[in-house]
């Protein structure tokens, strides 16, 4: 059975629509959280890909993310691998620092609605090409410039990266996982911060749901499609371990 990680940063945001997504193709997943002080796998043999969710926070903010070394080790090991990665909100910014980019330095969030645009090297990029024109909704904290070698697949009206392609992976400031109910548990969240016009954002994605979710269905397909998630990897076997008393 293929079998799938999903990193949360947050218990408000989750795999959200994407989880019917996965299960009507047959694909388990399995949630962890090292935010609650939960250790992450040590190897990403056990797994066919990795998700790293969104989260309140910038990667680079060390005194809310105390436990990103771990992580980092651990989307490190599915890039040596060739296992794919999707990295939304926080874990796209994650993946542009492993790739080499550079943090801004304002680590502040912001959500916000925009046309995208495929770029020269999204042509024939399967994510890009099913979100090029379409309204999306962004939605992190802090920005990463790309380094020179990777270039984004899609920009959104002002040019900013809404989509990188790296390796065997997508980051994606679009959130293709978000429903209303989602973003109000992020309003709900104690102590988080929140962009001044969150209650704005909100209200747009209750109005614009039936396009929101087609476009989140249509960016999910394009996934497997361009990241073959729907191919099961080689899973080395797990031992079990028994004591032998002696004479036996």
């Amino acid at each position: 059975m293929k079998r799938f990680i999903a990193v949360q940063h947050s218990y408000s945001e989750f795999l959200g629509t994407v989880e019917k997504q996965l299960e009507n193709r047959g694909i388990g997943f399995t949630y962890f959280r090292p935010f609650t002080g939960q250790s992450l796998p040590a190897s990403a043999l056990q797994f066919d890909a990795l998700w790293l969710l969104g989260g309140a926070y910038a990667p680079w903010d060390r005194e809310h993310t105390s436990w990103l070394d771990e992580e980092m080790r651990l989307l490190r090991g599915f890039e040596r691998a060739r296992r794919p990665v999707v990295g939304l909100g926080f874990g796209a910014l994650l993946m542009a620092q492993a790739a080499g980019g550079e943090p801004v330095d304002d680590p502040s969030p912001y959500a916000y609605w925009t046309r995208a645009h495929a770029t020269a090297a999204g042509a024939d990029d399967p994510v890009a090409q099913a979100i090029d024109g379409r309204d999306v909704l962004v939605a992190a904290s802090g920005r990463v410039r790309l380094p020179a070698d990777v270039a984004p697949v899609a920009v959104d009206d002002k040019g900013e990266w809404i989509v990188q392609r790296h390796a065997a992976g997508y980051g994606l400031l679009i959130r293709p996982e978000l429903t209303p109910g989602m973003i109000e548990d992020t309003i709900m969240e104690e102590d988080r911060p929140l962009p001044d016009d969150i209650s704005d954002v909100l209200e747009q994605a209750r109005v614009r749901w039936p396009e929101f979710r087609e476009t989140g269905d249509r960016v999910v397909a394009a996934l497997v499609a361009g990241l073959d998630l729907m191919q099961e990897h080689r899973k080395p076997p797990v031992f079990a371990i028994r004591a032998v008393q002696d004479g036996q």
